[in-house]
C-alpha cells in the first residue's frame, strides 16, 4: 500500500508567504493549514478498509473502535478548522481539543500492548451507565404494572443494540475492570504528568467553565474603572475576540500524529506501517519546525 495513493497533498508555502511569517513572527496561518492537513490525515487512515491487504489479521472489534475514535478525532478537529479560519471561537476550539486529544490519547494506549481486556475495559466503561439507565426504565416500567411508554421502549431497543454491538455480556459488563483515569493512561504511554497537567487539567478549565476559564475567554478588565491591584479589578463580559492559540495549532496535531503512528503499527503489515509512519513522522517534523521558529528555539515565551 503507498501512502501517496490515498493520502492528501500536504500544504505548501511560497518564499513569499515564508518570508512574511518570519518577519511577522506569526505563524498561526501555516500552522493551522498543519492542523487541518493532520485532522484530514485521520480521516483518510481511518477509512482504510479492513479487507486491505496490507491489514494485519486482527479482531474486527478492534478495528471498530479505534476507526470510530480516529474519526471523532478527524471530524472535531475539521469542526475547528471551520471555527477557527476567520479568527475566532478560540473559546470553543480550546474545548474541542480537549475532546481530541482524551481520544487521541485512548488510541495510543489501545494499540499499544493491545489485549482484548484493554478493549473490553473501554467499551464496558460506557456501557455501565446504559445498564444503569436500562434499571432505571424498567423499574419505572414495574411500577405501572408492566406498562411501558413509547419513547421507553425505543430507548431500550436502544441501549440492548448498543450492548449487541458490544459484544459483551450484562455480566461481563458489570464484571470487567474499569477503565484506567486519563493520568495513568498517560502514564502507561510514556507521557509525563506534566502532559497530564497541562492537557487534562487545564483543559478541563475549558470544558467545565472554572473560574480560571471565565477569566481566560469570557470576561475581561473594565477599561473605565482602572484598578491599583488584581482584587479591585472591575470586570465586564469580553467581545466575541477570541482566537485560536498558537499552541492548539502545534500539541493537538502532535498527538493525533502519534495516534496514527501507533494504529498504523497494530493494524498494517511492516511495509505499509513503515511507509505511513514516513509521512505521519515528517509532518510532526514540519510541524514542530514552524513551532520553534515562531518563538526562536524559546518555547517558554
Amino acid at each position: 500500500m503507498n501512502p501517496a495513493d490515498v493520502l492528501p497533498n500536504p500544504p505548501s508555502f511560497s518564499e513569499e508567504e515564508m518570508r512574511k511569517f518570519r518577519e511577522s513572527k506569526d505563524f498561526r496561518e501555516a500552522l493551522f493549514e498543519w492542523y487541518k492537513f493532520s485532522g484530514m490525515l485521520a480521516g483518510t487512515i481511518a477509512h482504510i478498509q479492513y479487507e486491505s491487504e496490507a491489514f494485519k489479521t486482527i479482531p474486527r472489534h478492534h478495528f471498530h473502535v479505534l476507526i470510530g475514535l480516529l474519526n471523532r478525532c478527524a471530524r472535531l478537529m475539521l469542526s475547528n478548522v471551520a471555527l477557527s479560519h476567520e479568527g475566532k471561537f478560540g473559546e470553543t476550539t480550546a474545548i474541542v481539543d480537549r475532546c481530541i486529544f482524551e481520544s487521541a490519547a485512548k488510541v495510543i494506549w489501545l494499540s499499544t500492548e493491545t489485549s482484548q481486556e484493554k478493549f473490553n475495559r473501554y467499551l464496558a466503561d460506557s456501557l455501565r451507565t446504559e445498564l444503569e439507565f436500562k434499571s432505571q426504565i424498567e423499574s419505572n416500567i414495574a411500577e405501572r404494572g408492566g406498562k411501558t411508554f413509547p419513547v421507553e421502549d425505543r430507548m431500550l431497543t436502544s441501549i440492548r443494540n448498543h450492548i449487541e454491538a458490544s459484544q459483551l455480556s450484562e455480566a461481563q459488563i458489570n464484571e470487567t475492570q474499569r477503565l484506567p483515569d486519563l493520568a495513568s493512561i498517560l502514564t502507561s504511554i510514556g507521557f509525563s504528568r506534566l502532559i497530564y497537567t497541562v492537557a487534562q487539567r487545564m483543559g478541563s478549565h475549558h470544558v467545565h467553565g472554572t473560574w480560571s476559564s471565565l477569566l481566560f475567554h469570557y470576561l475581561e478588565e473594565d477599561p473605565s474603572k482602572p484598578n491599583e491591584t488584581p482584587r479591585d479589578t472591575h470586570f465586564i463580559p469580553r467581545s466575541h475576540d477570541c482566537e485560536t492559540h498558537i499552541n492548539q495549532f502545534m500539541f493537538v496535531p502532535i498527538i493525533v500524529l502519534t495516534a496514527l503512528e501507533t494504529y498504523v503499527n497494530y493494524v498494517l503489515d511492516e511495509e505499509a506501517a513503515n511507509a505511513f509512519g514516513q509521512v505521519l513522522g515528517g509532518t510532526k517534523e514540519e510541524i514542530m519546525t514552524l513551532y520553534n521558529e515562531a518563538f526562536d528555539g524559546d518555547l517558554t515565551s
